[in-house]
C-alpha cells in the first residue's frame, strides 16, 4: 500500500535548523506583490508578514520539494496542497535561525485520495518557541483502505456586505518570482509537468494566494500592521492561475477576521480560491 498508515501517523521528521536575512524577508514580500515600503525596504521599518514563517524553513531549497515522508510512497504530480495555518507567539524578526520539528499527525482515507495532516514547530537557538504551523497535502489517486475520513468544519461567512473588498491583478510572471522563495515544484513553472498533472498549465502556488491574501487583509483591515497578526489558517479550495485576478475579500467578526478568495473575471469568475479563511489578532 503506498501509504501506511500504522507507519506515518506519529512519525517525526528529521529537524530542520535553517537561518533568513532581511534580503529573504524582501523577496518573500515583493513575490507577494507587496509595494508598500514596509515590506519592501529595509530602512522604512521594515515588518515581516506572518505568512513568512511557513516558507523561512525550505527558503533556500533549489530542488522540488521532496516528498519522503515515513509510510508514504507518493509523487509530486499526485499531490496538491490542502490546508495551511500558522500560529506566531510574537512579531517575526527580520533575520535569525530556527530549528523545526515536524511529524505527521495525521492521515485521512477520503476513498479515491489520501489528506496527509502535518504540524511543525520553530523555536530559536535558546528553545523559546517561535510559531507552529499546520499543513494538509491532498494525494489523488490514493485512499480507499477504509481508514479515518476525518472532517474539516466549514467557516460560515457572514451574510452581509465585506468590510473590505479588494482585486489583486496575478502578474504572469509571479509564479516564477515566487518559485525563488524556496518552492522549485515544477508544476508552477513547467506547461508539460503541469499537463501530467492535469491542469493546462502552470498554476500559482497555493502559498502566494496563500500570502497575498494575508497582505490585503492585513493592509485593508489592520492598517498595515503585520504585527497585529497573531495566526492565518485556511483551506485551498481551487487554482489560480498566472494573469487572472483574485477578489479578497474580509469581514470584521468575533474579534477576528473572515476571509474568502475567489477568481475575478474571465471565464472562471467566481472559481473558489481560498475558503475557511480566518485571521486570528494579537
Amino acid at each position: 500500500m503506498p501509504i501506511d498508515p500504522a507507519v506515518a501517523i506519529g512519525a517525526q521528521l528529521p529537524d530542520r535548523t535553517f537561518s533568513w536575512t532581511e534580503s529573504d524577508v524582501l523577496l518573500y514580500h515583493l513575490a507577494l506583490g507587496a509595494t508598500d515600503l514596509s515590506y519592501t525596504l529595509e530602512t522604512a521599518g521594515l515588518q515581516v508578514l506572518p505568512s513568512f514563517g511557513v516558507v523561512a524553513p525550505t527558503f533556500h531549497e533549489s530542488d522540488p520539494p521532496p516528498l519522503d515522508l515515513p509510510g508514504c510512497d507518493i509523487n509530486l504530480a499526485q499531490v496538491v496542497h490542502g490546508s495551511q495555518s500558522i500560529a506566531v507567539t510574537r512579531p517575526l524578526p527580520t533575520s535569525g535561525t530556527a530549528t523545526l520539528s515536524t511529524r505527521i499527525s495525521d492521515v485521512w482515507d477520503k476513498g479515491k485520495a489520501a489528506v496527509i495532516w502535518q504540524e511543525g514547530v520553530a523555536t530559536s537557538p535558546g528553545g523559546e518557541e517561535l510559531w507552529t504551523v499546520h499543513s494538509s497535502i491532498f494525494v489523488r489517486g490514493e485512499g480507499g483502505w477504509g481508514g479515518d475520513r476525518g472532517s474539516s468544519p466549514a467557516v460560515e461567512v457572514p451574510d452581509r456586505a465585506p468590510d473590505s473588498d479588494t482585486t489583486y491583478d496575478v502578474t504572469p510572471q509571479q509564479a516564477l518570482l515566487y518559485r525563488l522563495c524556496g518552492d522549485r515544484n515544477p508544476l508552477h513553472a513547467d506547461p508539460a509537468f503541469a499537463k501530467a498533472a492535469d491542469f493546462p498549465a502552470p498554476i500559482l502556488h497555493g502559498l502566494c494566494s496563500y500570502g497575498i491574501v494575508l497582505r490585503t487583509l492585513t493592509d485593508d483591515l489592520l492598517g498595515g500592521e503585520a504585527a497585529a497578526v497573531a495566526g492565518f489558517g485556511v483551506k485551498f479550495a481551487g487554482v489560480v492561475f498566472p494573469g487572472e485576478s483574485i477578489r479578497i475579500r474580509g469581514w470584521r467578526e468575533d474579534g477576528r477576521i473572515i476571509g474568502s478568495a475567489d477568481v475575478a473575471g474571465g471565464d472562471r469568475d467566481g472559481s473558489p480560491v481560498l475558503a475557511d479563511c480566518v485571521l486570528s489578532l494579537s
